[in-house]
């Protein structure tokens, strides 16, 4: 949920001596490690995000189980699978949680009316800026540290990935956030044992051959042999909706 106006005050930013030493710590730790040292840095001015993916619900997991209270929230774009906003309803159930839900600023009847029909058949990049980075970038503005289920394994574009980032937010010079990616080492095998272990709910759309879940139009099935991106915005050599593009990263 949002911070309230009775909050603390926002931590001081991570200096680069601080960033540099904090990243080489947590370079192969544990993601409960990585959970707990963002708490104790950062509380609840770090926040997860989630889009249901199976990492996301590990992390989720995670935080409760050593009793962090980060808030979390989601993005719907109003193009989700309903597979995924029931997901999102039976997490809050079974974790004791509110997932806060950021919106786009316009919805997708106006979009149409100010950009046309289906904008994601002919320009799914423009599309996700509106839907997802957008709203993104706003809900950045509140947080000094963002938590991710980003992990190497999935993609080429996701092959560098550290459990400790610090990013500047593109269009808003000297804001920057610390991005923590607490299973970035973590193999896809190891994140579905762990949701089995715990009997922890998972998106159906899984079991019908989707490895990667985002919006309807831009989501098909693949089967199980595909890469864990595949499925994503077929035809248009497009594996990013932006979310994880849009920061620059700054290097320790």
């Amino acid at each position: 949920m949002p911070l309230t106006p009775t909050s603390p005050p926002p931590p001081a930013p991570l200096s680069p001596a601080e960033f540099e030493a904090s990243a080489a710590r947590l370079a192969t730790a544990e993601p409960e490690d990585s959970l707990r040292w963002t708490w104790e840095r950062f509380g609840a001015h770090a926040a997860i995000g989630t889009s249901f993916q199976g990492a996301g619900i590990v992390i989720l997991h995670l935080a409760r189980e050593l009793d962090l209270g980060f808030p979390a929230f989601t993005l719907d774009t109003g193009l989700i699978f309903p597979e995924t906003l029931e997901l999102k309803r039976r997490l809050e159930e079974r974790l004791e949680i509110t997932i806060e839900t950021v919106e786009p600023e316009i919805s997708v009847a106006e979009q149409a009316r100010l950009h046309g029909e289906a904008l994601w058949e002919r320009d799914p990049d423009a599309c996700c800026t509106l839907r997802k980075v957008a709203p993104l970038r706003r809900k950045l503005f509140e947080l000094n540290g963002w938590i991710t289920g980003l992990r190497r394994e999935q993609s080429d574009a996701r092959a560098n990935v550290a459990v400790l980032e610090l990013h500047d937010i593109e269009g808003a010079e000297g804001r920057r956030v610390a991005k923590i990616n607490p299973l970035a080492l973590w193999e896809r095998a190891r994140v579905w044992d762990y949701l089995r272990r715990h009997h922890l709910p998972w998106n159906p759309l899984h079991d019908r051959g989707y490895r990667s879940i985002g919006c309807r139009p831009c989501t098909r099935s693949f089967g199980e042999n595909g890469a864990e991106r595949a499925g994503r915005w077929t035809g248009f050599g497009k594996t990013e909706c932006g979310i994880h593009t849009f920061t620059r990263r700054r290097s320790p």
